[in-house]
């Protein structure tokens, strides 16, 4: 990461304890830099142990600072509380969550597995409740205020063909953040949610477009900015949100991505046009991923 493209002075987020879930790879990993530059204490959570640690060794070679990896699969209620106890022990409580771990893959809703479903609803639906559930329940009982903000998509306001298990569970919660907001702000505890558009990476480009680069002319052509999101662009919208100074926004949902949702509908509509060959080519690309990720798998 470029730190002069971050708009924030140096040491804004001094003092703050921020937990990223899917911190070691993708958005996740550029998030936890951004907020390390700028002086938080970051933990960074996930399935993969060496990753995490590979991650962590790195921000803090490039920043300083310091990044904990916390491997924990927020599948497990147990996992989750394990894992935060640790944190907790490790200097006190978190003033900061950002749920950004997630799991999605292009297919015809009608070739979706119990399993496929699961995969996916058990991490970013019923994962992302529970580790806010723990640290939410742990900031009320020890008085203490937070930050939460989810990783969403913009398919939460419009749907996601060929994506439904994610459109059904980042529309869940945002369901939740708007809620919580409410009845948790009394606690001085707020969420928001980011909605980006495309902002490629690699997990994400080998099962969203697999054999292909998310980043092509086609895609450029389709945003009114005819262009992809830069990462530090993201970075900044995230340190707003989580920063000291923008305490009052609670509840929202804020779509960054160069107005691509209002042009396009910016979900995967246009994969109406493939045939079956094309199907089983891409199921098998996203299946060979899949199991290049479970083998680095330490949780």
């Amino acid at each position: 990461m470029d730190r002069s493209r971050l708009i924030y002075r140096d040491g804004l987020m001094a003092g703050e304890r921020i937990l990223v879930t899917g911190g070691g790879t993708g958005l996740g990993r550029e998030m936890a830099e951004a907020f390390c530059a700028l002086g938080a204490t970051v933990y960074i959570a996930g399935r993969r142990g060496k990753v995490l640690e590979d991650t962590a060794r790195a921000i803090m070679a490039d920043h300083g600072g310091k990044v904990v990896a916390v491997p924990c699969d927020i599948r497990h209620e147990q996992a989750i509380a394990e894992a935060v106890d640790a944190i907790w022990a490790d200097g006190g409580a978190l003033t900061g969550l950002v749920n950004n771990a997630a799991g999605n893959f292009i297919s015809r809703t009608q070739d979706i597995s119990p399993r496929g479903f699961d995969a996916i609803a058990n991490i970013v639906f019923r994962g992302t409740f529970m580790i806010t559930l723990d640290i939410g329940k742990r900031w009320i009982a020890e008085g203490k205020g937070g930050n939460v903000l989810n990783i969403l998509t913009t398919w939460v306001w419009n749907g996601g063909p060929f994506t439904v298990p994610s459109a059904m569970s980042k529309s869940g919660i945002r369901a939740m953040a708007e809620s919580l907001a409410v009845e948790w702000g009394s606690h001085g505890i707020r969420f928001n949610n980011i909605a980006p558009g495309p902002f490629p990476t690699e997990g994400m480009t080998a099962r969203l477009a697999p054999g292909s680069d998310m980043d092509t002319e086609q895609e450029r052509a389709g945003n009114p900015m005819g262009r992809v999101g830069e990462m530090t662009e993201l970075c900044n919208l995230a340190v707003f949100l989580m920063a000291p100074g923008a305490a009052y926004v609670n509840g929202q949902t804020i779509a960054i991505d160069g107005a691509m949702y209002q042009a396009t509908g910016g979900n995967f509509s246009s994969l109406r046009q493939w045939d079956d060959a094309r199907w089983d080519a891409a199921r098998a690309m996203i299946m060979a991923t899949n199991a290049k990720d479970r083998a680095q798998r330490t949780t």
